[in-house]
């Protein structure tokens, strides 16, 4: 049994927000080998009042509302961004756990030194304030996953360089990777591989089970919408970005890893742009170079496995 804490920014029931952070709830929920002992959230695809609210009407969704919810950051470590999302009409603000989900990290893994696992499936800012406020938090982590960056591509965007939660905080992905932590990176190399369709959406949301049904309806929503954004009509499926981290500690097997040492850019051009040197042993023109591994990146999915594992856990929520 995997002992866990979830850190996100999760946006699934509100209006126009993607989905793919309330189904790695759900997996966190469902599968037998994961025991999810705490949630903190964070700013990033909507604000952090709106992600908790989610966060906790979710959680009582899926049966489970006795799991704590501590709120965390709302903006990055040096450069505030406004971002405002909004609730459903009719839900009312909840109130999590009093404690900062630093705070709330920190002491979790005092408490329980190499035995939890943080999966962080939105910006990192969180676990950056984590680390500053406990020198020894890194290394009392049993495991760190993260749902972040791109390695062996480019977003092909001048105005987000970097993937979104890298983006959003490099400064804070900065702290982690210099933490002496070796982080596993399941980055849009291979998120970007494992989908919802819109058919699997459909079927979903004509499901006897509420949550199932609830997902669908948002995710044929979100579908909806991509195909808005982007001008195509065609766009028929959504990428399941925060499973697949998920599902990386209950499933290893679907994913192929190549440690590497990883810097982010810092700078406006290509801010939250990753470096993934896959050896840094080589050095530059046979030079030595003081670089160490630093990170496990995620450089290929099985996604049709990932597709069997997703369909056939989420159809163990009740």
């Amino acid at each position: 049994m995997e002992r866990l804490i979830l850190d996100t920014d999760l946006a699934m029931g509100a209006p126009g927000s993607d989905i793919d952070d309330g189904f790695a709830l759900a997996l966190c929920l469902a599968d037998p080998q994961l025991d999810l002992e705490l949630v903190t959230t964070v700013g990033g695809n909507t604000d952090v009042d709106t992600a908790t609210t989610l966060t906790l009407e979710l959680l009582d969704r899926l049966g489970r509302p006795e799991v704590p919810v501590h709120r965390g950051a709302r903006d990055p470590l040096v450069r505030p961004r406004a971002r405002q999302g909004s609730l459903p009409a009719g839900m009312a603000p909840r109130e999590p756990r009093p404690e900062p989900a630093a705070t709330a990290l920190v002491e979790a893994v005092r408490a329980h030194p190499g035995e939890l696992t943080l999966v962080a499936i939105g910006p990192l800012t969180n676990v950056a304030l984590a680390m500053r406020l406990d020198p020894g938090f890194a290394g009392g982590l049993k495991r760190l996953v993260i749902m972040g960056g791109v390695f062996l591509q480019h977003t092909n965007e001048a105005g987000m360089p970097g993937e979104f939660n890298i983006w959003c905080d490099p400064e804070a992905a900065h702290a982690v990777l210099t933490s002496g932590v070796r982080a596993d990176f399941v980055g849009l190399d291979v998120t970007l591989r494992v989908r919802v369709d819109r058919a699997q959406a459909e079927a979903m949301a004509a499901s006897d089970q509420p949550f199932t049904a609830f997902a669908g309806q948002y995710t044929q929503a979100w579908i909806d919408h991509l195909a808005e954004r982007g001008g195509d009509e065609a766009v028929d499926s959504c990428a399941m970005h925060d499973p697949l981290a998920v599902a990386a500690l209950s499933r290893p097997d679907l994913l192929t890893w190549r440690d590497a040492y990883v810097a982010v850019e810092l700078g406006d051009r290509l801010r939250g742009a990753m470096l993934a040197d896959f050896h840094p042993e080589r050095g530059k023109h046979g030079q030595e170079m003081d670089l160490e591994v630093n990170a496990r990146v995620a450089v290929d999915v099985d996604a049709a496995a990932f597709n069997d594992y997703f369909t056939t856990t989420m159809g163990e929520i009740r």
